[in-house]
């Protein structure tokens, strides 16, 4: 398989997959599915994972984790009493976070290295990598989800994903942490509502049969209707790097792993997109 992107990926973050002792039985196909897709990543032995986590917020610049090793505690600051401190160490690719920073910049896109010793994990980040990756084997570098930046500014930051990994001669998995419908109340157990579950199936239908470009045209509608997760710019950048692969003349297809769950009216699931 050809350096690039050789998979992309949108996988579920709710904090109750965090520690198993918080996972609700309907939530437990999200794990399943994490950990089978996980399988499936690995088998094609990447040489790193790029995760654009939607809790990893910047308000104008997009940064990339230049850490040669990222270890630390992660805490759910927005529910510490479900993620109240996991410890983590994963191996990073300093080369790759600053040759994408690079790219990014010569696209005319806001760019900076992330370097800092002192920075922790969002669980939107990590709590994806306990199931796709138990072993903390492959290298991570993470990408934020920036407010300032629109769904066509995010598609091109996918895009430079792509073409890193092509000039360095890498093969990489994008990881979209994210959910789909994310219109959200009170009570995990509260499912979208049944025309956002129905628009949530549609989409993810779209990336089950590989058709990146009619699933990237139609976000900004889909993303309207359902209340799409941070206003679907993860979903975006995933599909910017997608389009980049499959304008290499790439023969797509996706595949879901277990089930489609909720989690306090977010629609959530585990869908790749691969080289058929």
């Amino acid at each position: 398989m050809n350096p690039g992107i050789i998979a992309a990926a949108a996988v579920p973050h709710v904090p109750t997959l965090g520690l198993s002792k918080n996972t609700p039985d309907f939530q437990l196909t999200l794990v399943e599915g994490e950990r089978a897709l996980g399988k499936a990543l690995r088998e094609l032995k990447p040489d790193l994972f790029v995760v654009n986590s939607s809790h990893w917020i910047c308000t104008f610049g997009w940064y990339a984790t230049c850490q040669s090793v990222h270890q630390g505690v992660c805490v759910a600051d927005e529910a510490p009493d479900l993620i109240p401190g996991i410890e983590y160490k994963r191996k990073g690719d300093a080369e790759f976070a600053s040759a994408l920073v690079d790219e990014w910049q010569v696209r005319g896109i806001p760019g900076g290295r992330n370097e800092s010793p002192h920075y922790a994990w969002d669980y939107g980040s990590l709590v994806p990598l306990l199931y796709l990756d138990p072993d903390a084997e492959i290298p991570v570098v993470q990408i934020p989800t920036v407010i300032t930046a629109n769904q066509a500014e995010c598609a091109q930051a996918g895009r430079a994903v792509h073409a890193t990994a092509k000039r360095l001669g890498k093969r990489a998995v994008f990881l979209a942490s994210s959910a789909f419908s994310h219109d959200l109340v009170r009570g995990r157990h509260f499912k979208p509502k049944p025309e956002r579950e129905a628009l949530d199936q549609r989409f993810i239908d779209l990336l089950k049969r590989g058709e990146v470009a009619e699933a990237a045209a139609w976000l900004p509608e889909y993303s309207r209707a359902v209340v799409a997760e941070m206003n679907g710019k993860p979903l975006a950048t995933m599909l910017g790097a997608l389009q980049a692969l499959d304008e290499d003349g790439a023969q797509l297809a996706g595949a879901q792993y277990g089930g489609y769950a909720q989690s306090s009216g977010s629609g959530n699931a585990s869908v790749v997109v691969w080289h058929r």
